[in-house]
């Protein structure tokens, strides 16, 4: 399913086009993955960009089905009070990951990004050595580092986690990790 030509593919380049700020060698590896260009992301970007700015594109999950057609899979989340719906893509670039999207009772959403698929194991996380970048996501290096502390990114699709994690001698180490759509960018001392 797309919408105007826009589909799975477009929507995978605007992921990498947010990721290229952080991490250009593996957007670069992706991109050939995809068969695209850099010129082709940037487009697909802007096209995302005016999409989503029209007056008559869908909001709230509808966007995203929209975009990405029915979700591989929709499954109760609770957030404190609140019993939201995750809805769930599967996007070829990352096989272990799903493109989530939570949304709030009344259809709200709260949040999009890149999480770990079910069944799928994570990347085995003991060091600040194991945080490469596109080697976790969020959930992932919270439940190996707790307490991970969340705070605000420098954008909409930017995450930070505030953790202690031993380096390579085995001494703790305070670190922020970015993560855009959810996916580890890069790890740098708090």
């Amino acid at each position: 399913m797309a919408v105007h030509g826009f589909g799975v593919t477009e929507f995978q380049l605007v992921l990498l086009r947010r990721m290229a700020d952080f991490r250009p060698e593996p957007v670069e590896e992706a991109l050939r993955r995809l068969g695209a260009t850099r010129a082709g992301m940037r487009e697909a970007n802007k096209r995302w960009q005016a999409m989503v700015r029209a007056p008559g594109f869908p909001s709230g999950g509808r966007r995203w089905t929209a975009v990405l057609g029915a979700p591989e899979a929709v499954l109760p989340r609770r957030v404190g009070d609140l019993v939201c719906t995750a809805r769930q893509w599967a996007l070829p670039l990352w096989p272990d990951l799903r493109f989530e999207v939570l949304l709030a009772p009344g259809g709200a959403e709260l949040n999009a990004w890149l999480v770990r698929a079910p069944g799928s194991r994570p990347t085995v996380l003991r060091t600040l050595a194991d945080l490469t970048p596109w080697s976790c996501v969020v959930a992932d290096l919270g439940a190996a580092f707790p307490p991970a502390v969340p705070r605000e990114g420098s954008a909409p699709t930017r995450f930070r986690l505030d953790f202690t994690a031993p380096d390579t001698d085995g001494r703790p180490c305070a670190c922020t990790a970015d993560f855009t759509w959810g996916l580890l960018q890069e790890v740098r001392p708090a």
